[in-house]
């Protein structure tokens, strides 16, 4: 319930638009340069992963990975997994949106990026509060897929592969 509302109080208030993307190709460059900014919070991760695996590795460096390191490493492993999936949906979701929506492609992209670092703070936390940002990050992408299908083969099954 949480994701649509964000998304649209940002698609209304906050002043900007796409620029003119007339071909599929200038869509899908917008997309994956939209999708670099997304990358942020898991280059960061990975960072603090190699940073706590270091400092926990200094006294026992064959022992048991700690539950911090632990955090870090399942956090870039699943940030990364659910990046592919979040980027090749948007990917296909710029070929189907009209002009005006394409605005929500940059919304999505911080969704992705604010929703993956509140995932990584919760589950810090507690395993229990990590549906929260987990939801915030899964919940846009399976309406992404869905819509997705949706365009390809109820709107323009004729241009399914094409």
């Amino acid at each position: 319930c949480l994701c649509p509302c964000l998304i649209y109080g940002a698609y209304v208030f906050l002043p900007f638009d796409a620029p003119l993307l007339p071909t599929v190709g200038a869509r899908l460059v917008y997309t994956l340069r939209c999708a670099a900014f997304a990358t942020f919070p898991i280059v960061l991760g990975m960072i603090i992963s190699g940073i706590s695996r270091l400092c926990s590795s200094a006294l026992q460096p064959f022992g048991e990975l700690q539950r911090e390191v632990e955090i870090h490493r399942t956090y870039v492993s699943q940030s990364v997994n659910l990046f592919i999936l979040y980027f090749f949906n948007m990917a296909v979701l710029a070929t189907y949106l009209p002009q005006e929506l394409l605005k929500l492609i940059p919304l999505l992209t911080g969704l992705f990026a604010i929703s993956r670092l509140i995932f990584w703070l919760s589950y810090a936390i507690g395993r229990s509060f990590r549906a929260f940002g987990f939801s915030l990050t899964f919940l846009p992408l399976l309406a992404m897929l869905l819509w997705n299908l949706y365009g390809m083969f109820i709107l323009e099954p004729h241009n399914v592969l094409s």
